[in-house]
C-alpha cells in the first residue's frame, strides 16, 4: 500500500516525524499536498472532505479507507503495521508514551514564540514571547532532556531498549534538531549534560535508511512553523 500523507508544504512542521518514520522504514508514500499541480487549497480541499473520521489538522495520513489524524496515533499505527515499534503490547504503549513526551516538548517550543496566539505575528507579542522563552530555555528544557537522559541506557542505547531503533528515536532527533536550530545558545550549554540524548541524535543522523532522504531536496529546512531562530529569543 502507497500511503497519503498530508502537510503543509514549505515547513517540516509536525509532519516532519512522520515523514522520518516512512522514509526509515522504507514505506511508499505520496506527499499529496506537495504533488505536481498541489497548492494550500489542494490540501484545505482535502481536510474539509466529507469522511467517515475526519481529521482536525494535518498531518494526517490516508490508508485505504482509514484516514489517522495527530502526530503519535499516525506513528501508533505505522510502528504496529510495519515494525517500527516493539512486538509487544507494553512496548509500544512505551513508545507511544515517549512519542507524547515529544509532542508536549513540541508544544512548549512553539509556544515559545508564540505564546498569546498563533493568528498573531511574532511582531504582536514580542515581550510575552521573551518572558516565555526564558521559562522554556532555563527550566522547561532542562526538565524535558533529563527525562530522556534517564530513559535512555547509555550513549549506544535506544528509547525503548532492544538492539533497533523504533519511530520514537526519529523523533527524538527531529526535537533536538530544532532545539539546535532554534536555541543553539542554549543547547550548547546543555549539550554536556545529556550525553545519552546528544549521542542519539548523532547515531539517527547516521543512519543508512536515512541518508538519501537527508540527501535529497524532500528534506525541508527550518525557518517558518515549529522551531523557528529569533536570536532574542535564545542565551546560554
Amino acid at each position: 500500500m502507497t500511503y497519503d500523507l498530508w502537510y503543509w508544504d514549505g515547513i517540516p512542521g509536525r509532519g516532519e516525524f512522520v515523514r522520518l518514520a516512512l522514509e526509515a522504514g522504507g514505506i511508499p508514500y505520496r506527499e499529496c499536498a506537495r504533488e505536481p499541480g498541489a497548492d494550500e487549497n489542494t490540501l484545505v480541499e482535502d481536510l474539509r472532505s466529507d469522511r467517515r473520521h475526519p481529521p482536525f489538522a494535518p498531518p494526517y495520513l490516508v490508508a485505504g479507507k482509514m484516514t489517522l489524524g495527530q502526530t503519535a496515533n499516525i506513528l501508533l499505527f505505522l510502528g504496529e503495521k510495519h515494525g517500527l515499534a516493539p512486538d509487544s503490547l507494553e512496548g509500544r504503549l512505551w513508545v507511544n508514551q515517549l512519542q507524547l513526551t515529544i509532542a508536549d516538548m513540541v508544544a512548549e517550543a512553539h509556544d515559545t514564540h508564540h505564546p498569546i496566539s498563533a493568528s498573531e505575528y511574532y511582531e504582536d507579542q514580542k515581550e510575552e514571547a521573551a518572558r516565555r522563552a526564558s521559562g522554556f530555555r532555563e527550566e522547561r528544557m532542562p526538565k524535558f532532556l533529563e527525562y530522556f537522559e534517564r530513559v535512555l541506557d547509555g550513549p549506544q542505547a535506544w528509547l525503548a531498549g532492544g538492539k533497533r531503533w523504533t519511530y520514537v528515536d526519529l523523533s527524538l532527533f527531529h526535537l533536538v534538531d530544532g532545539l539546535l536550530y532554534a536555541f543553539p545558545k542554549r543547547m550548547a550549554t546543555l549539550a554536556v549534560r545529556y550525553p545519552n540524548v546528544m549521542a542519539l541524535h548523532a547515531r539517527v543522523a547516521a543512519l543508512e535508511a536515512l541518508q538519501a532522504y537527508f540527501g535529497s531536496g524532500r528534506r525541508l529546512p527550518f525557518g517558518e512553523g515549529i522551531f523557528r531562530r529569533y536570536r532574542e529569543l535564545d542565551a546560554a
